[in-house]
């Protein structure tokens, strides 16, 4: 596997361009950039917001945050889709900043805690477990392990109220096999390929009625959002079809990689 420092050395210049924020469903909202994907959930108690991404972007999600109405202060919790930097660089910042609790999925903590390569490390205040909930005021996530792009990759579901109904969301933390990932004979994460196989089962079991992810690219954020604001009737983000293809896509490229692998 690539250091997180070389993975987050071939960023794309959207990783680093605002985007507009705006709200999702119920009290879930967007508040990354333009690459890279930052969820804040709001509540009465407080809010939760789901990956930090880069401590240079750290101000573009404060800004996002502040725009819809809200206080960047009032975080209270700090989640993570996987420990590479372009998703938890800035978690030591927002932490400084807000007080907030930062809760990272095992196998991932002890990155955050000794820091990634080129990242500050983070104080860790809570190691979670495969399906461990995460509340705060009335609202509640479930942190599912999908591991193998990182040993602690987290997707992250909730129910949320949409025209009445209960819809499961589902952050996607990532399915990817990166450039440079060692899946056969990987000393370093012998049980990489496993993981991935694994990690597509538990995807493919999801009931997914709002797909999202880590990245935007994953599930067509900026077409989605265009079409929305071109017509705000439009339930753009309801895409089970859009998350089930998506997934079995990824599983097809993680099992091609890991026959050419096998074959050298």
């Amino acid at each position: 596997m690539l250091p997180a420092s070389l993975l987050t050395a071939q960023g794309r210049p959207e990783w680093d361009e605002a985007f507009p924020p705006y709200k999702i469903a119920g009290n879930l909202y967007y508040v990354g950039t333009k690459g890279l994907s930052s969820y804040l959930i709001t509540t009465a108690q407080g809010n939760i917001l789901i990956n930090s991404s880069f401590e240079r972007t750290v101000p573009k999600i404060k800004a996002a945050i502040e725009q819809l109405g809200f206080h960047y202060r009032d975080t209270r919790i700090l989640l993570g889709s996987h420990a590479h930097g372009d998703h938890m660089d800035g978690n030591f910042l927002v932490k400084e900043q807000t007080a907030a609790k930062v809760y990272v999925m095992k196998g991932d903590d002890d990155l955050i805690r000794n820091g990634m390569r080129g990242s500050k490390p983070c104080p860790v205040d809570k190691v979670l477990q495969d399906g461990e909930k995460v509340t705060l005021g009335d609202a509640t996530l479930t942190a599912l392990l999908t591991p193998g792009h990182t040993k602690g990759c987290t997707t992250w579901t909730m129910p949320v109220v949409l025209d009445g109904k209960s819809r499961l969301v589902v952050i996607v933390g990532s399915p990817n096999v990166n450039p440079g990932y060692i899946l056969v004979n990987n000393r370093q994460y012998p049980e990489i390929a496993d993981d991935y196989a694994k990690s597509f089962r538990v995807w493919k079991s999801l009931a997914c009625d709002i797909f999202l992810g880590a990245h935007g690219d994953y599930y067509g954020m900026v077409e989605k959002y265009n079409r929305w604001k071109a017509n705000p009737a439009l339930n753009v983000w309801l895409d089970p079809d859009g998350y089930k293809a998506y997934i079995a896509e990824r599983e097809q490229a993680y099992l091609a990689e890991l026959a050419r692998q096998r074959k050298q």
